[in-house]
């Protein structure tokens, strides 16, 4: 059971905190267990290796650190990770080049009109700022369509044609009545398109069944017939609802790996996040999350086998909805104080960036 930040404040005097915060500083910034000379040397004040190894001794008992394999040195626990995350991760602004960077990267790719090109943009960004693997989860979003046709297969079947306002493509197998004509096949066709677009395929399939009195009365029976099997077609679902995952950056964390038994576990952790097990239960966490999310070690159960820490904060769409997660993976010792805020940041412009896409 993790205890929370006060029981351990409580426990740990001025000294002990200050010791504890520059031993997981350290840490962080260098990957390596740390010894009590190093640390006595980095303390505002003069004490003694002999009195660091005291507190350090302490901070042991409270499981804050340990000591890794055989080193004499000692390394944050992950519960002396959370503690130190939760009570004294001291988080500042992105600053101005980076705020530019990431703007101007999404943007670009914003602007080309597709928005898995803008959600792979943020993934690769994040990578790249963090040296560890910038991951984005996306829900499956309904699509909003611009445009919709009928193409004709052979004389049984024909393939529905849905184009979204985001460029997106779906093509879609129905059966056609018998005696249809090239003449009532695109007659649907305008009927339909009339009635689509602007709408999501729930929107619009709504909205034609509203009409169904005035089709009969418009439309022909032939072409009333292609017209409700093509609402038909539009409430089909186009595959499960699992959400879209982007990986960026793998390479990161296997070469961090590579000399360590956590090889196999990350290779498992790409695995299982291919195989989406586990993420709409992470995105259900999301849509409550009021900001970043930090997740260390065992904590979220889709990471716990690779002993990865992982920071994540939602987006949303125009009807300020969160449509899915972008953030990190990394080792245990990310630099939590520079990852989280661009993390944060980056979440808003692709925010910003969907909410205009929709309109």
């Amino acid at each position: 059971m993790v205890r929370p930040p006060e029981d351990f404040l409580s426990a740990l005097n001025a000294r002990s905190q200050d010791i504890f915060r520059r031993l997981v500083e350290r840490y962080l910034d260098t990957g390596m267990p740390v010894g009590s000379r190093d640390l006595s040397r980095l303390l505002q004040v003069e004490l003694s290796p002999a009195s660091v190894r005291n507190v350090m001794a302490d901070l042991e008992d409270l499981g804050l650190i340990a000591a890794p394999h055989t080193s004499a040195g000692r390394a944050p626990t992950q519960q002396g990770l959370r503690f130190f995350v939760d009570a004294m991760l001291e988080v500042g602004a992105v600053d101005e080049a980076e705020r530019s960077q990431i703007a101007r990267h999404i943007e670009g790719n914003a602007a080309r009109g597709q928005v898995e090109d803008l959600l792979t943009e943020a993934s690769s960004l994040l990578s790249g700022l963090s040296h560890g693997a910038g991951v984005v989860i996306a829900t499956k979003a309904d699509m909003v369509l611009r445009h919709i046709e009928f193409v004709r297969l052979d004389h049984s079947r024909a393939m529905a044609v849905l184009v979204g306002d985001d460029g997106q493509v779906e093509n879609r197998i129905m059966e056609l009545p018998p005696g249809f004509t090239a003449a009532a096949l695109q007659q649907a066709s305008n009927y339909l398109s009339h009635y689509v677009v602007g709408r999501t395929l729930k929107e619009a399939q709504k909205a034609l069944n509203e009409r169904r009195e005035e089709q009969r009365a418009e439309l022909d029976e032939l072409t009333h017939k292609l017209v409700d099997a093509g609402i038909a077609t539009l409430g089909k679902q186009s595959g499960a609802a699992a959400p879209t995952v982007i990986v960026r950056g793998r390479a990161n964390l296997l070469g961090d790996a590579m000399a360590s038994e956590d090889l196999n576990r990350m290779r498992q952790l790409f695995d299982e996040l291919e195989s989406k097990d586990g993420l709409l239960e992470l995105l259900g966490d999301a849509e409550k999350a009021q900001g970043v999310r930090i997740f260390i070690g065992s904590e979220n159960k889709l990471f716990s086998l690779s002993g990865s820490s992982v920071i994540l904060s939602p987006y949303k769409d125009a009807n300020d909805k969160v449509v899915g997660v972008l953030g990190v993976i990394g080792p245990t010792r990310l630099n939590y104080a520079r990852i989280v805020p661009v993390v944060d940041y980056t979440a808003n412009v692709v925010t910003r960036l969907m909410a205009g896409k929709r309109r």
